[in-house]
């Protein structure tokens, strides 16, 4: 079955980095684009950045560009967000979710704090 796995959040200061990454089995992950969101408490559910099958094409959000930059190895079937410059308002549960099989599927989401 398609399983995704977020992995590298943690805490930082504002301006700092961090990179998370999402690893996918249960699929042919080079066929299918990767979306990332993040979801802050009380808040809805936001799309951050989409990556194509291929890394050709990439998209994100108003309030990350310029900032956050998303990648991805196929050899490895991961996805990475790599997010610089990070602000306090950036602090949320980050998942990555891909459409197979007729639906999103979602991993189980990695906390990403942003405190001084």
């Amino acid at each position: 079955q398609v399983q995704l796995v977020e992995s590298g959040g943690g805490l930082v200061q504002p301006g700092g980095s961090l990179r998370l990454s999402c690893a996918a089995s249960g699929f042919t992950f080079g066929r299918y684009g990767v979306n990332w969101y993040r979801q802050a408490p009380g808040k809805e559910r936001e799309l951050v950045a989409g990556i194509s099958s291929g890394g050709d094409f990439t998209n994100y959000a108003d309030s990350v560009k310029g900032r956050f930059t998303t990648s991805r190895d196929n050899t490895k079937s991961t996805v990475y967000l790599q997010m610089n410059s990070l602000k306090p308002e950036g602090a949320a549960v980050y998942y990555c979710s891909v459409w197979v099989n007729g639906y999103w599927n979602w991993g189980q989401g990695t906390q990403v704090a942003v405190s001084s």
